[in-house]
């Protein structure tokens, strides 16, 4: 039985519809803060239980029976390490045979600030003496496209990543990763740097929106403290905001570059481009 922590998020759905290819519907247990969000998974037959990072209770109940936890990544930034730890507690009383989290790409060496508190779950996952795979997901391209609708708008894209190429991919890639790792057997003690085959620039980005718009759409690299001002005055949360001037930053020094083609590996195909992602937003 394999559990699913976050269930109702943007990547655990999809991890669910991805196990649901893979395996009898009965074997996937969504675990989700709200179960009547997920009423559709139990008509397909996944027992949806209900967990919450925060109730360590809940998490005991939740993980009854699992041979297998995928541990999402709580989305409360400065909340993260004491959520996870109640996961990991959990899976320890339940003694399951795999743990895998989602982790931050080269979460041991990334400039982030975002990683710090991959790095701290990963110590603790280290010292739990559970058995467990790392998925260290790199950028959602969906992260980028958020902002096409800003630049059609404005006829320009902000960022603060420089000439640093992204190596993102799309979500359901990531997501369809995590479920080939989970129904996999050995993967015990495994890292997976997992990002795009192919990388680009935000000016590459920009390029990009322009052939679909048929207009120029630049890019306009802007220091990180005015990029986080410009995204606070659009109306983003102050944390938020911080946090992808931060990652910009980051980017322009390679924190979310990679070419090792390691998810292109796990899919057995090539990860979604960014061209075929920004024709399906348009």
């Amino acid at each position: 039985m394999i559990v699913v922590t976050g269930a109702s998020g943007q990547l655990g759905r999809l991890v669910i519809d991805s196990l649901l290819a893979r395996m009898p519907a009965g074997q996937i247990v969504a675990a989700v803060r709200n179960p009547e969000r997920l009423a559709d998974l139990a008509q397909l037959g996944v027992q949806v239980r209900q967990a919450d990072y925060n109730q360590p209770d809940s998490l005991l109940r939740a993980f009854a029976g699992a041979d297998k936890v995928l541990l999402i990544s709580s989305s409360e930034v400065g909340q993260r390490v004491a959520q996870h730890a109640a996961v990991i507690a959990a899976a320890q009383q339940a003694k399951v045979k795999l743990l895998a989290y989602t982790s931050l790409l080269h979460a041991d060496r990334s400039p982030l600030g975002l990683a710090t508190e991959h790095q701290q779950t990963e110590a603790l996952l280290r010292d739990s003496g559970l058995p467990v795979v790392l998925l260290r997901n790199g950028w959602y391209t969906e992260n980028y496209l958020a902002s096409i609708p800003s630049a059609l708008e404005h006829g320009v894209l902000l960022g603060s990543a420089g000439e640093g190429r992204i190596a993102s991919a799309a979500r359901a890639d990531y997501a369809e990763a995590a479920a080939i790792v989970l129904t996999r057997e050995q993967q015990a003690g495994l890292v997976y740097e997992l990002a795009g085959d192919s990388a680009y620039t935000l000016a590459e980005l920009a390029a990009e929106l322009s052939r679909h718009a048929g207009r120029t759409i630049a890019y306009q690299d802007l220091p990180q403290a005015e990029f986080q001002s410009i995204l606070l005055g659009a109306g983003l949360p102050e944390g938020l905001a911080a946090l992808l001037a931060d990652s910009d930053v980051g980017a322009s020094q390679g924190a979310l570059f990679d070419d090792s083609h390691q998810l292109s590996e796990l899919l057995g195909r090539p990860t979604m481009s960014l061209a075929a992602l920004v024709a399906a937003v348009f």
